[in-house]
């Protein structure tokens, strides 16, 4: 799995480094962005990327039961921070899960 330390609100990320504590890589601002973004669909999503590797957003879409207007939607806010990347090949969107595994630092 690859992990991801995820933090809310805008800091430097100092307060954890003076706590002994990891420093987020992806901030949200609030925990009300964290639960939408990282809902319980949106992280089996994530796993089923990771595991079955799909080629295009239709293949996707196909596995996941999601329309593919609805997926591209969901996965370019997650690109927006960094959890997924969106690889264009010549005619497809190939998903490729960056983030599987959630951390969150609270202060």
């Amino acid at each position: 799995m690859k992990r991801c330390v995820v933090g809310i609100g805008q800091s430097d990320g100092s307060e954890c480094n003076r706590r002994g504590g990891e420093v987020p890589t992806v901030w949200f601002t609030s925990m009300a962005s964290l639960a939408a973004v990282l809902s319980d669909d949106n992280r089996a999503l994530l796993r089923l990327i990771d595991e079955r590797q799909p080629r295009s957003l239709t293949e996707l879409a196909d596995w996941s039961g999601r329309k593919v207007p609805n997926l591209s939607r969901t996965l370019r806010t997650m690109a927006g921070y960094g959890l997924v990347e969106l690889k264009k090949n010549a005619r497809d969107v190939q998903p490729i899960a960056l983030a599987t595994e959630f951390l969150v630092v609270l202060d």
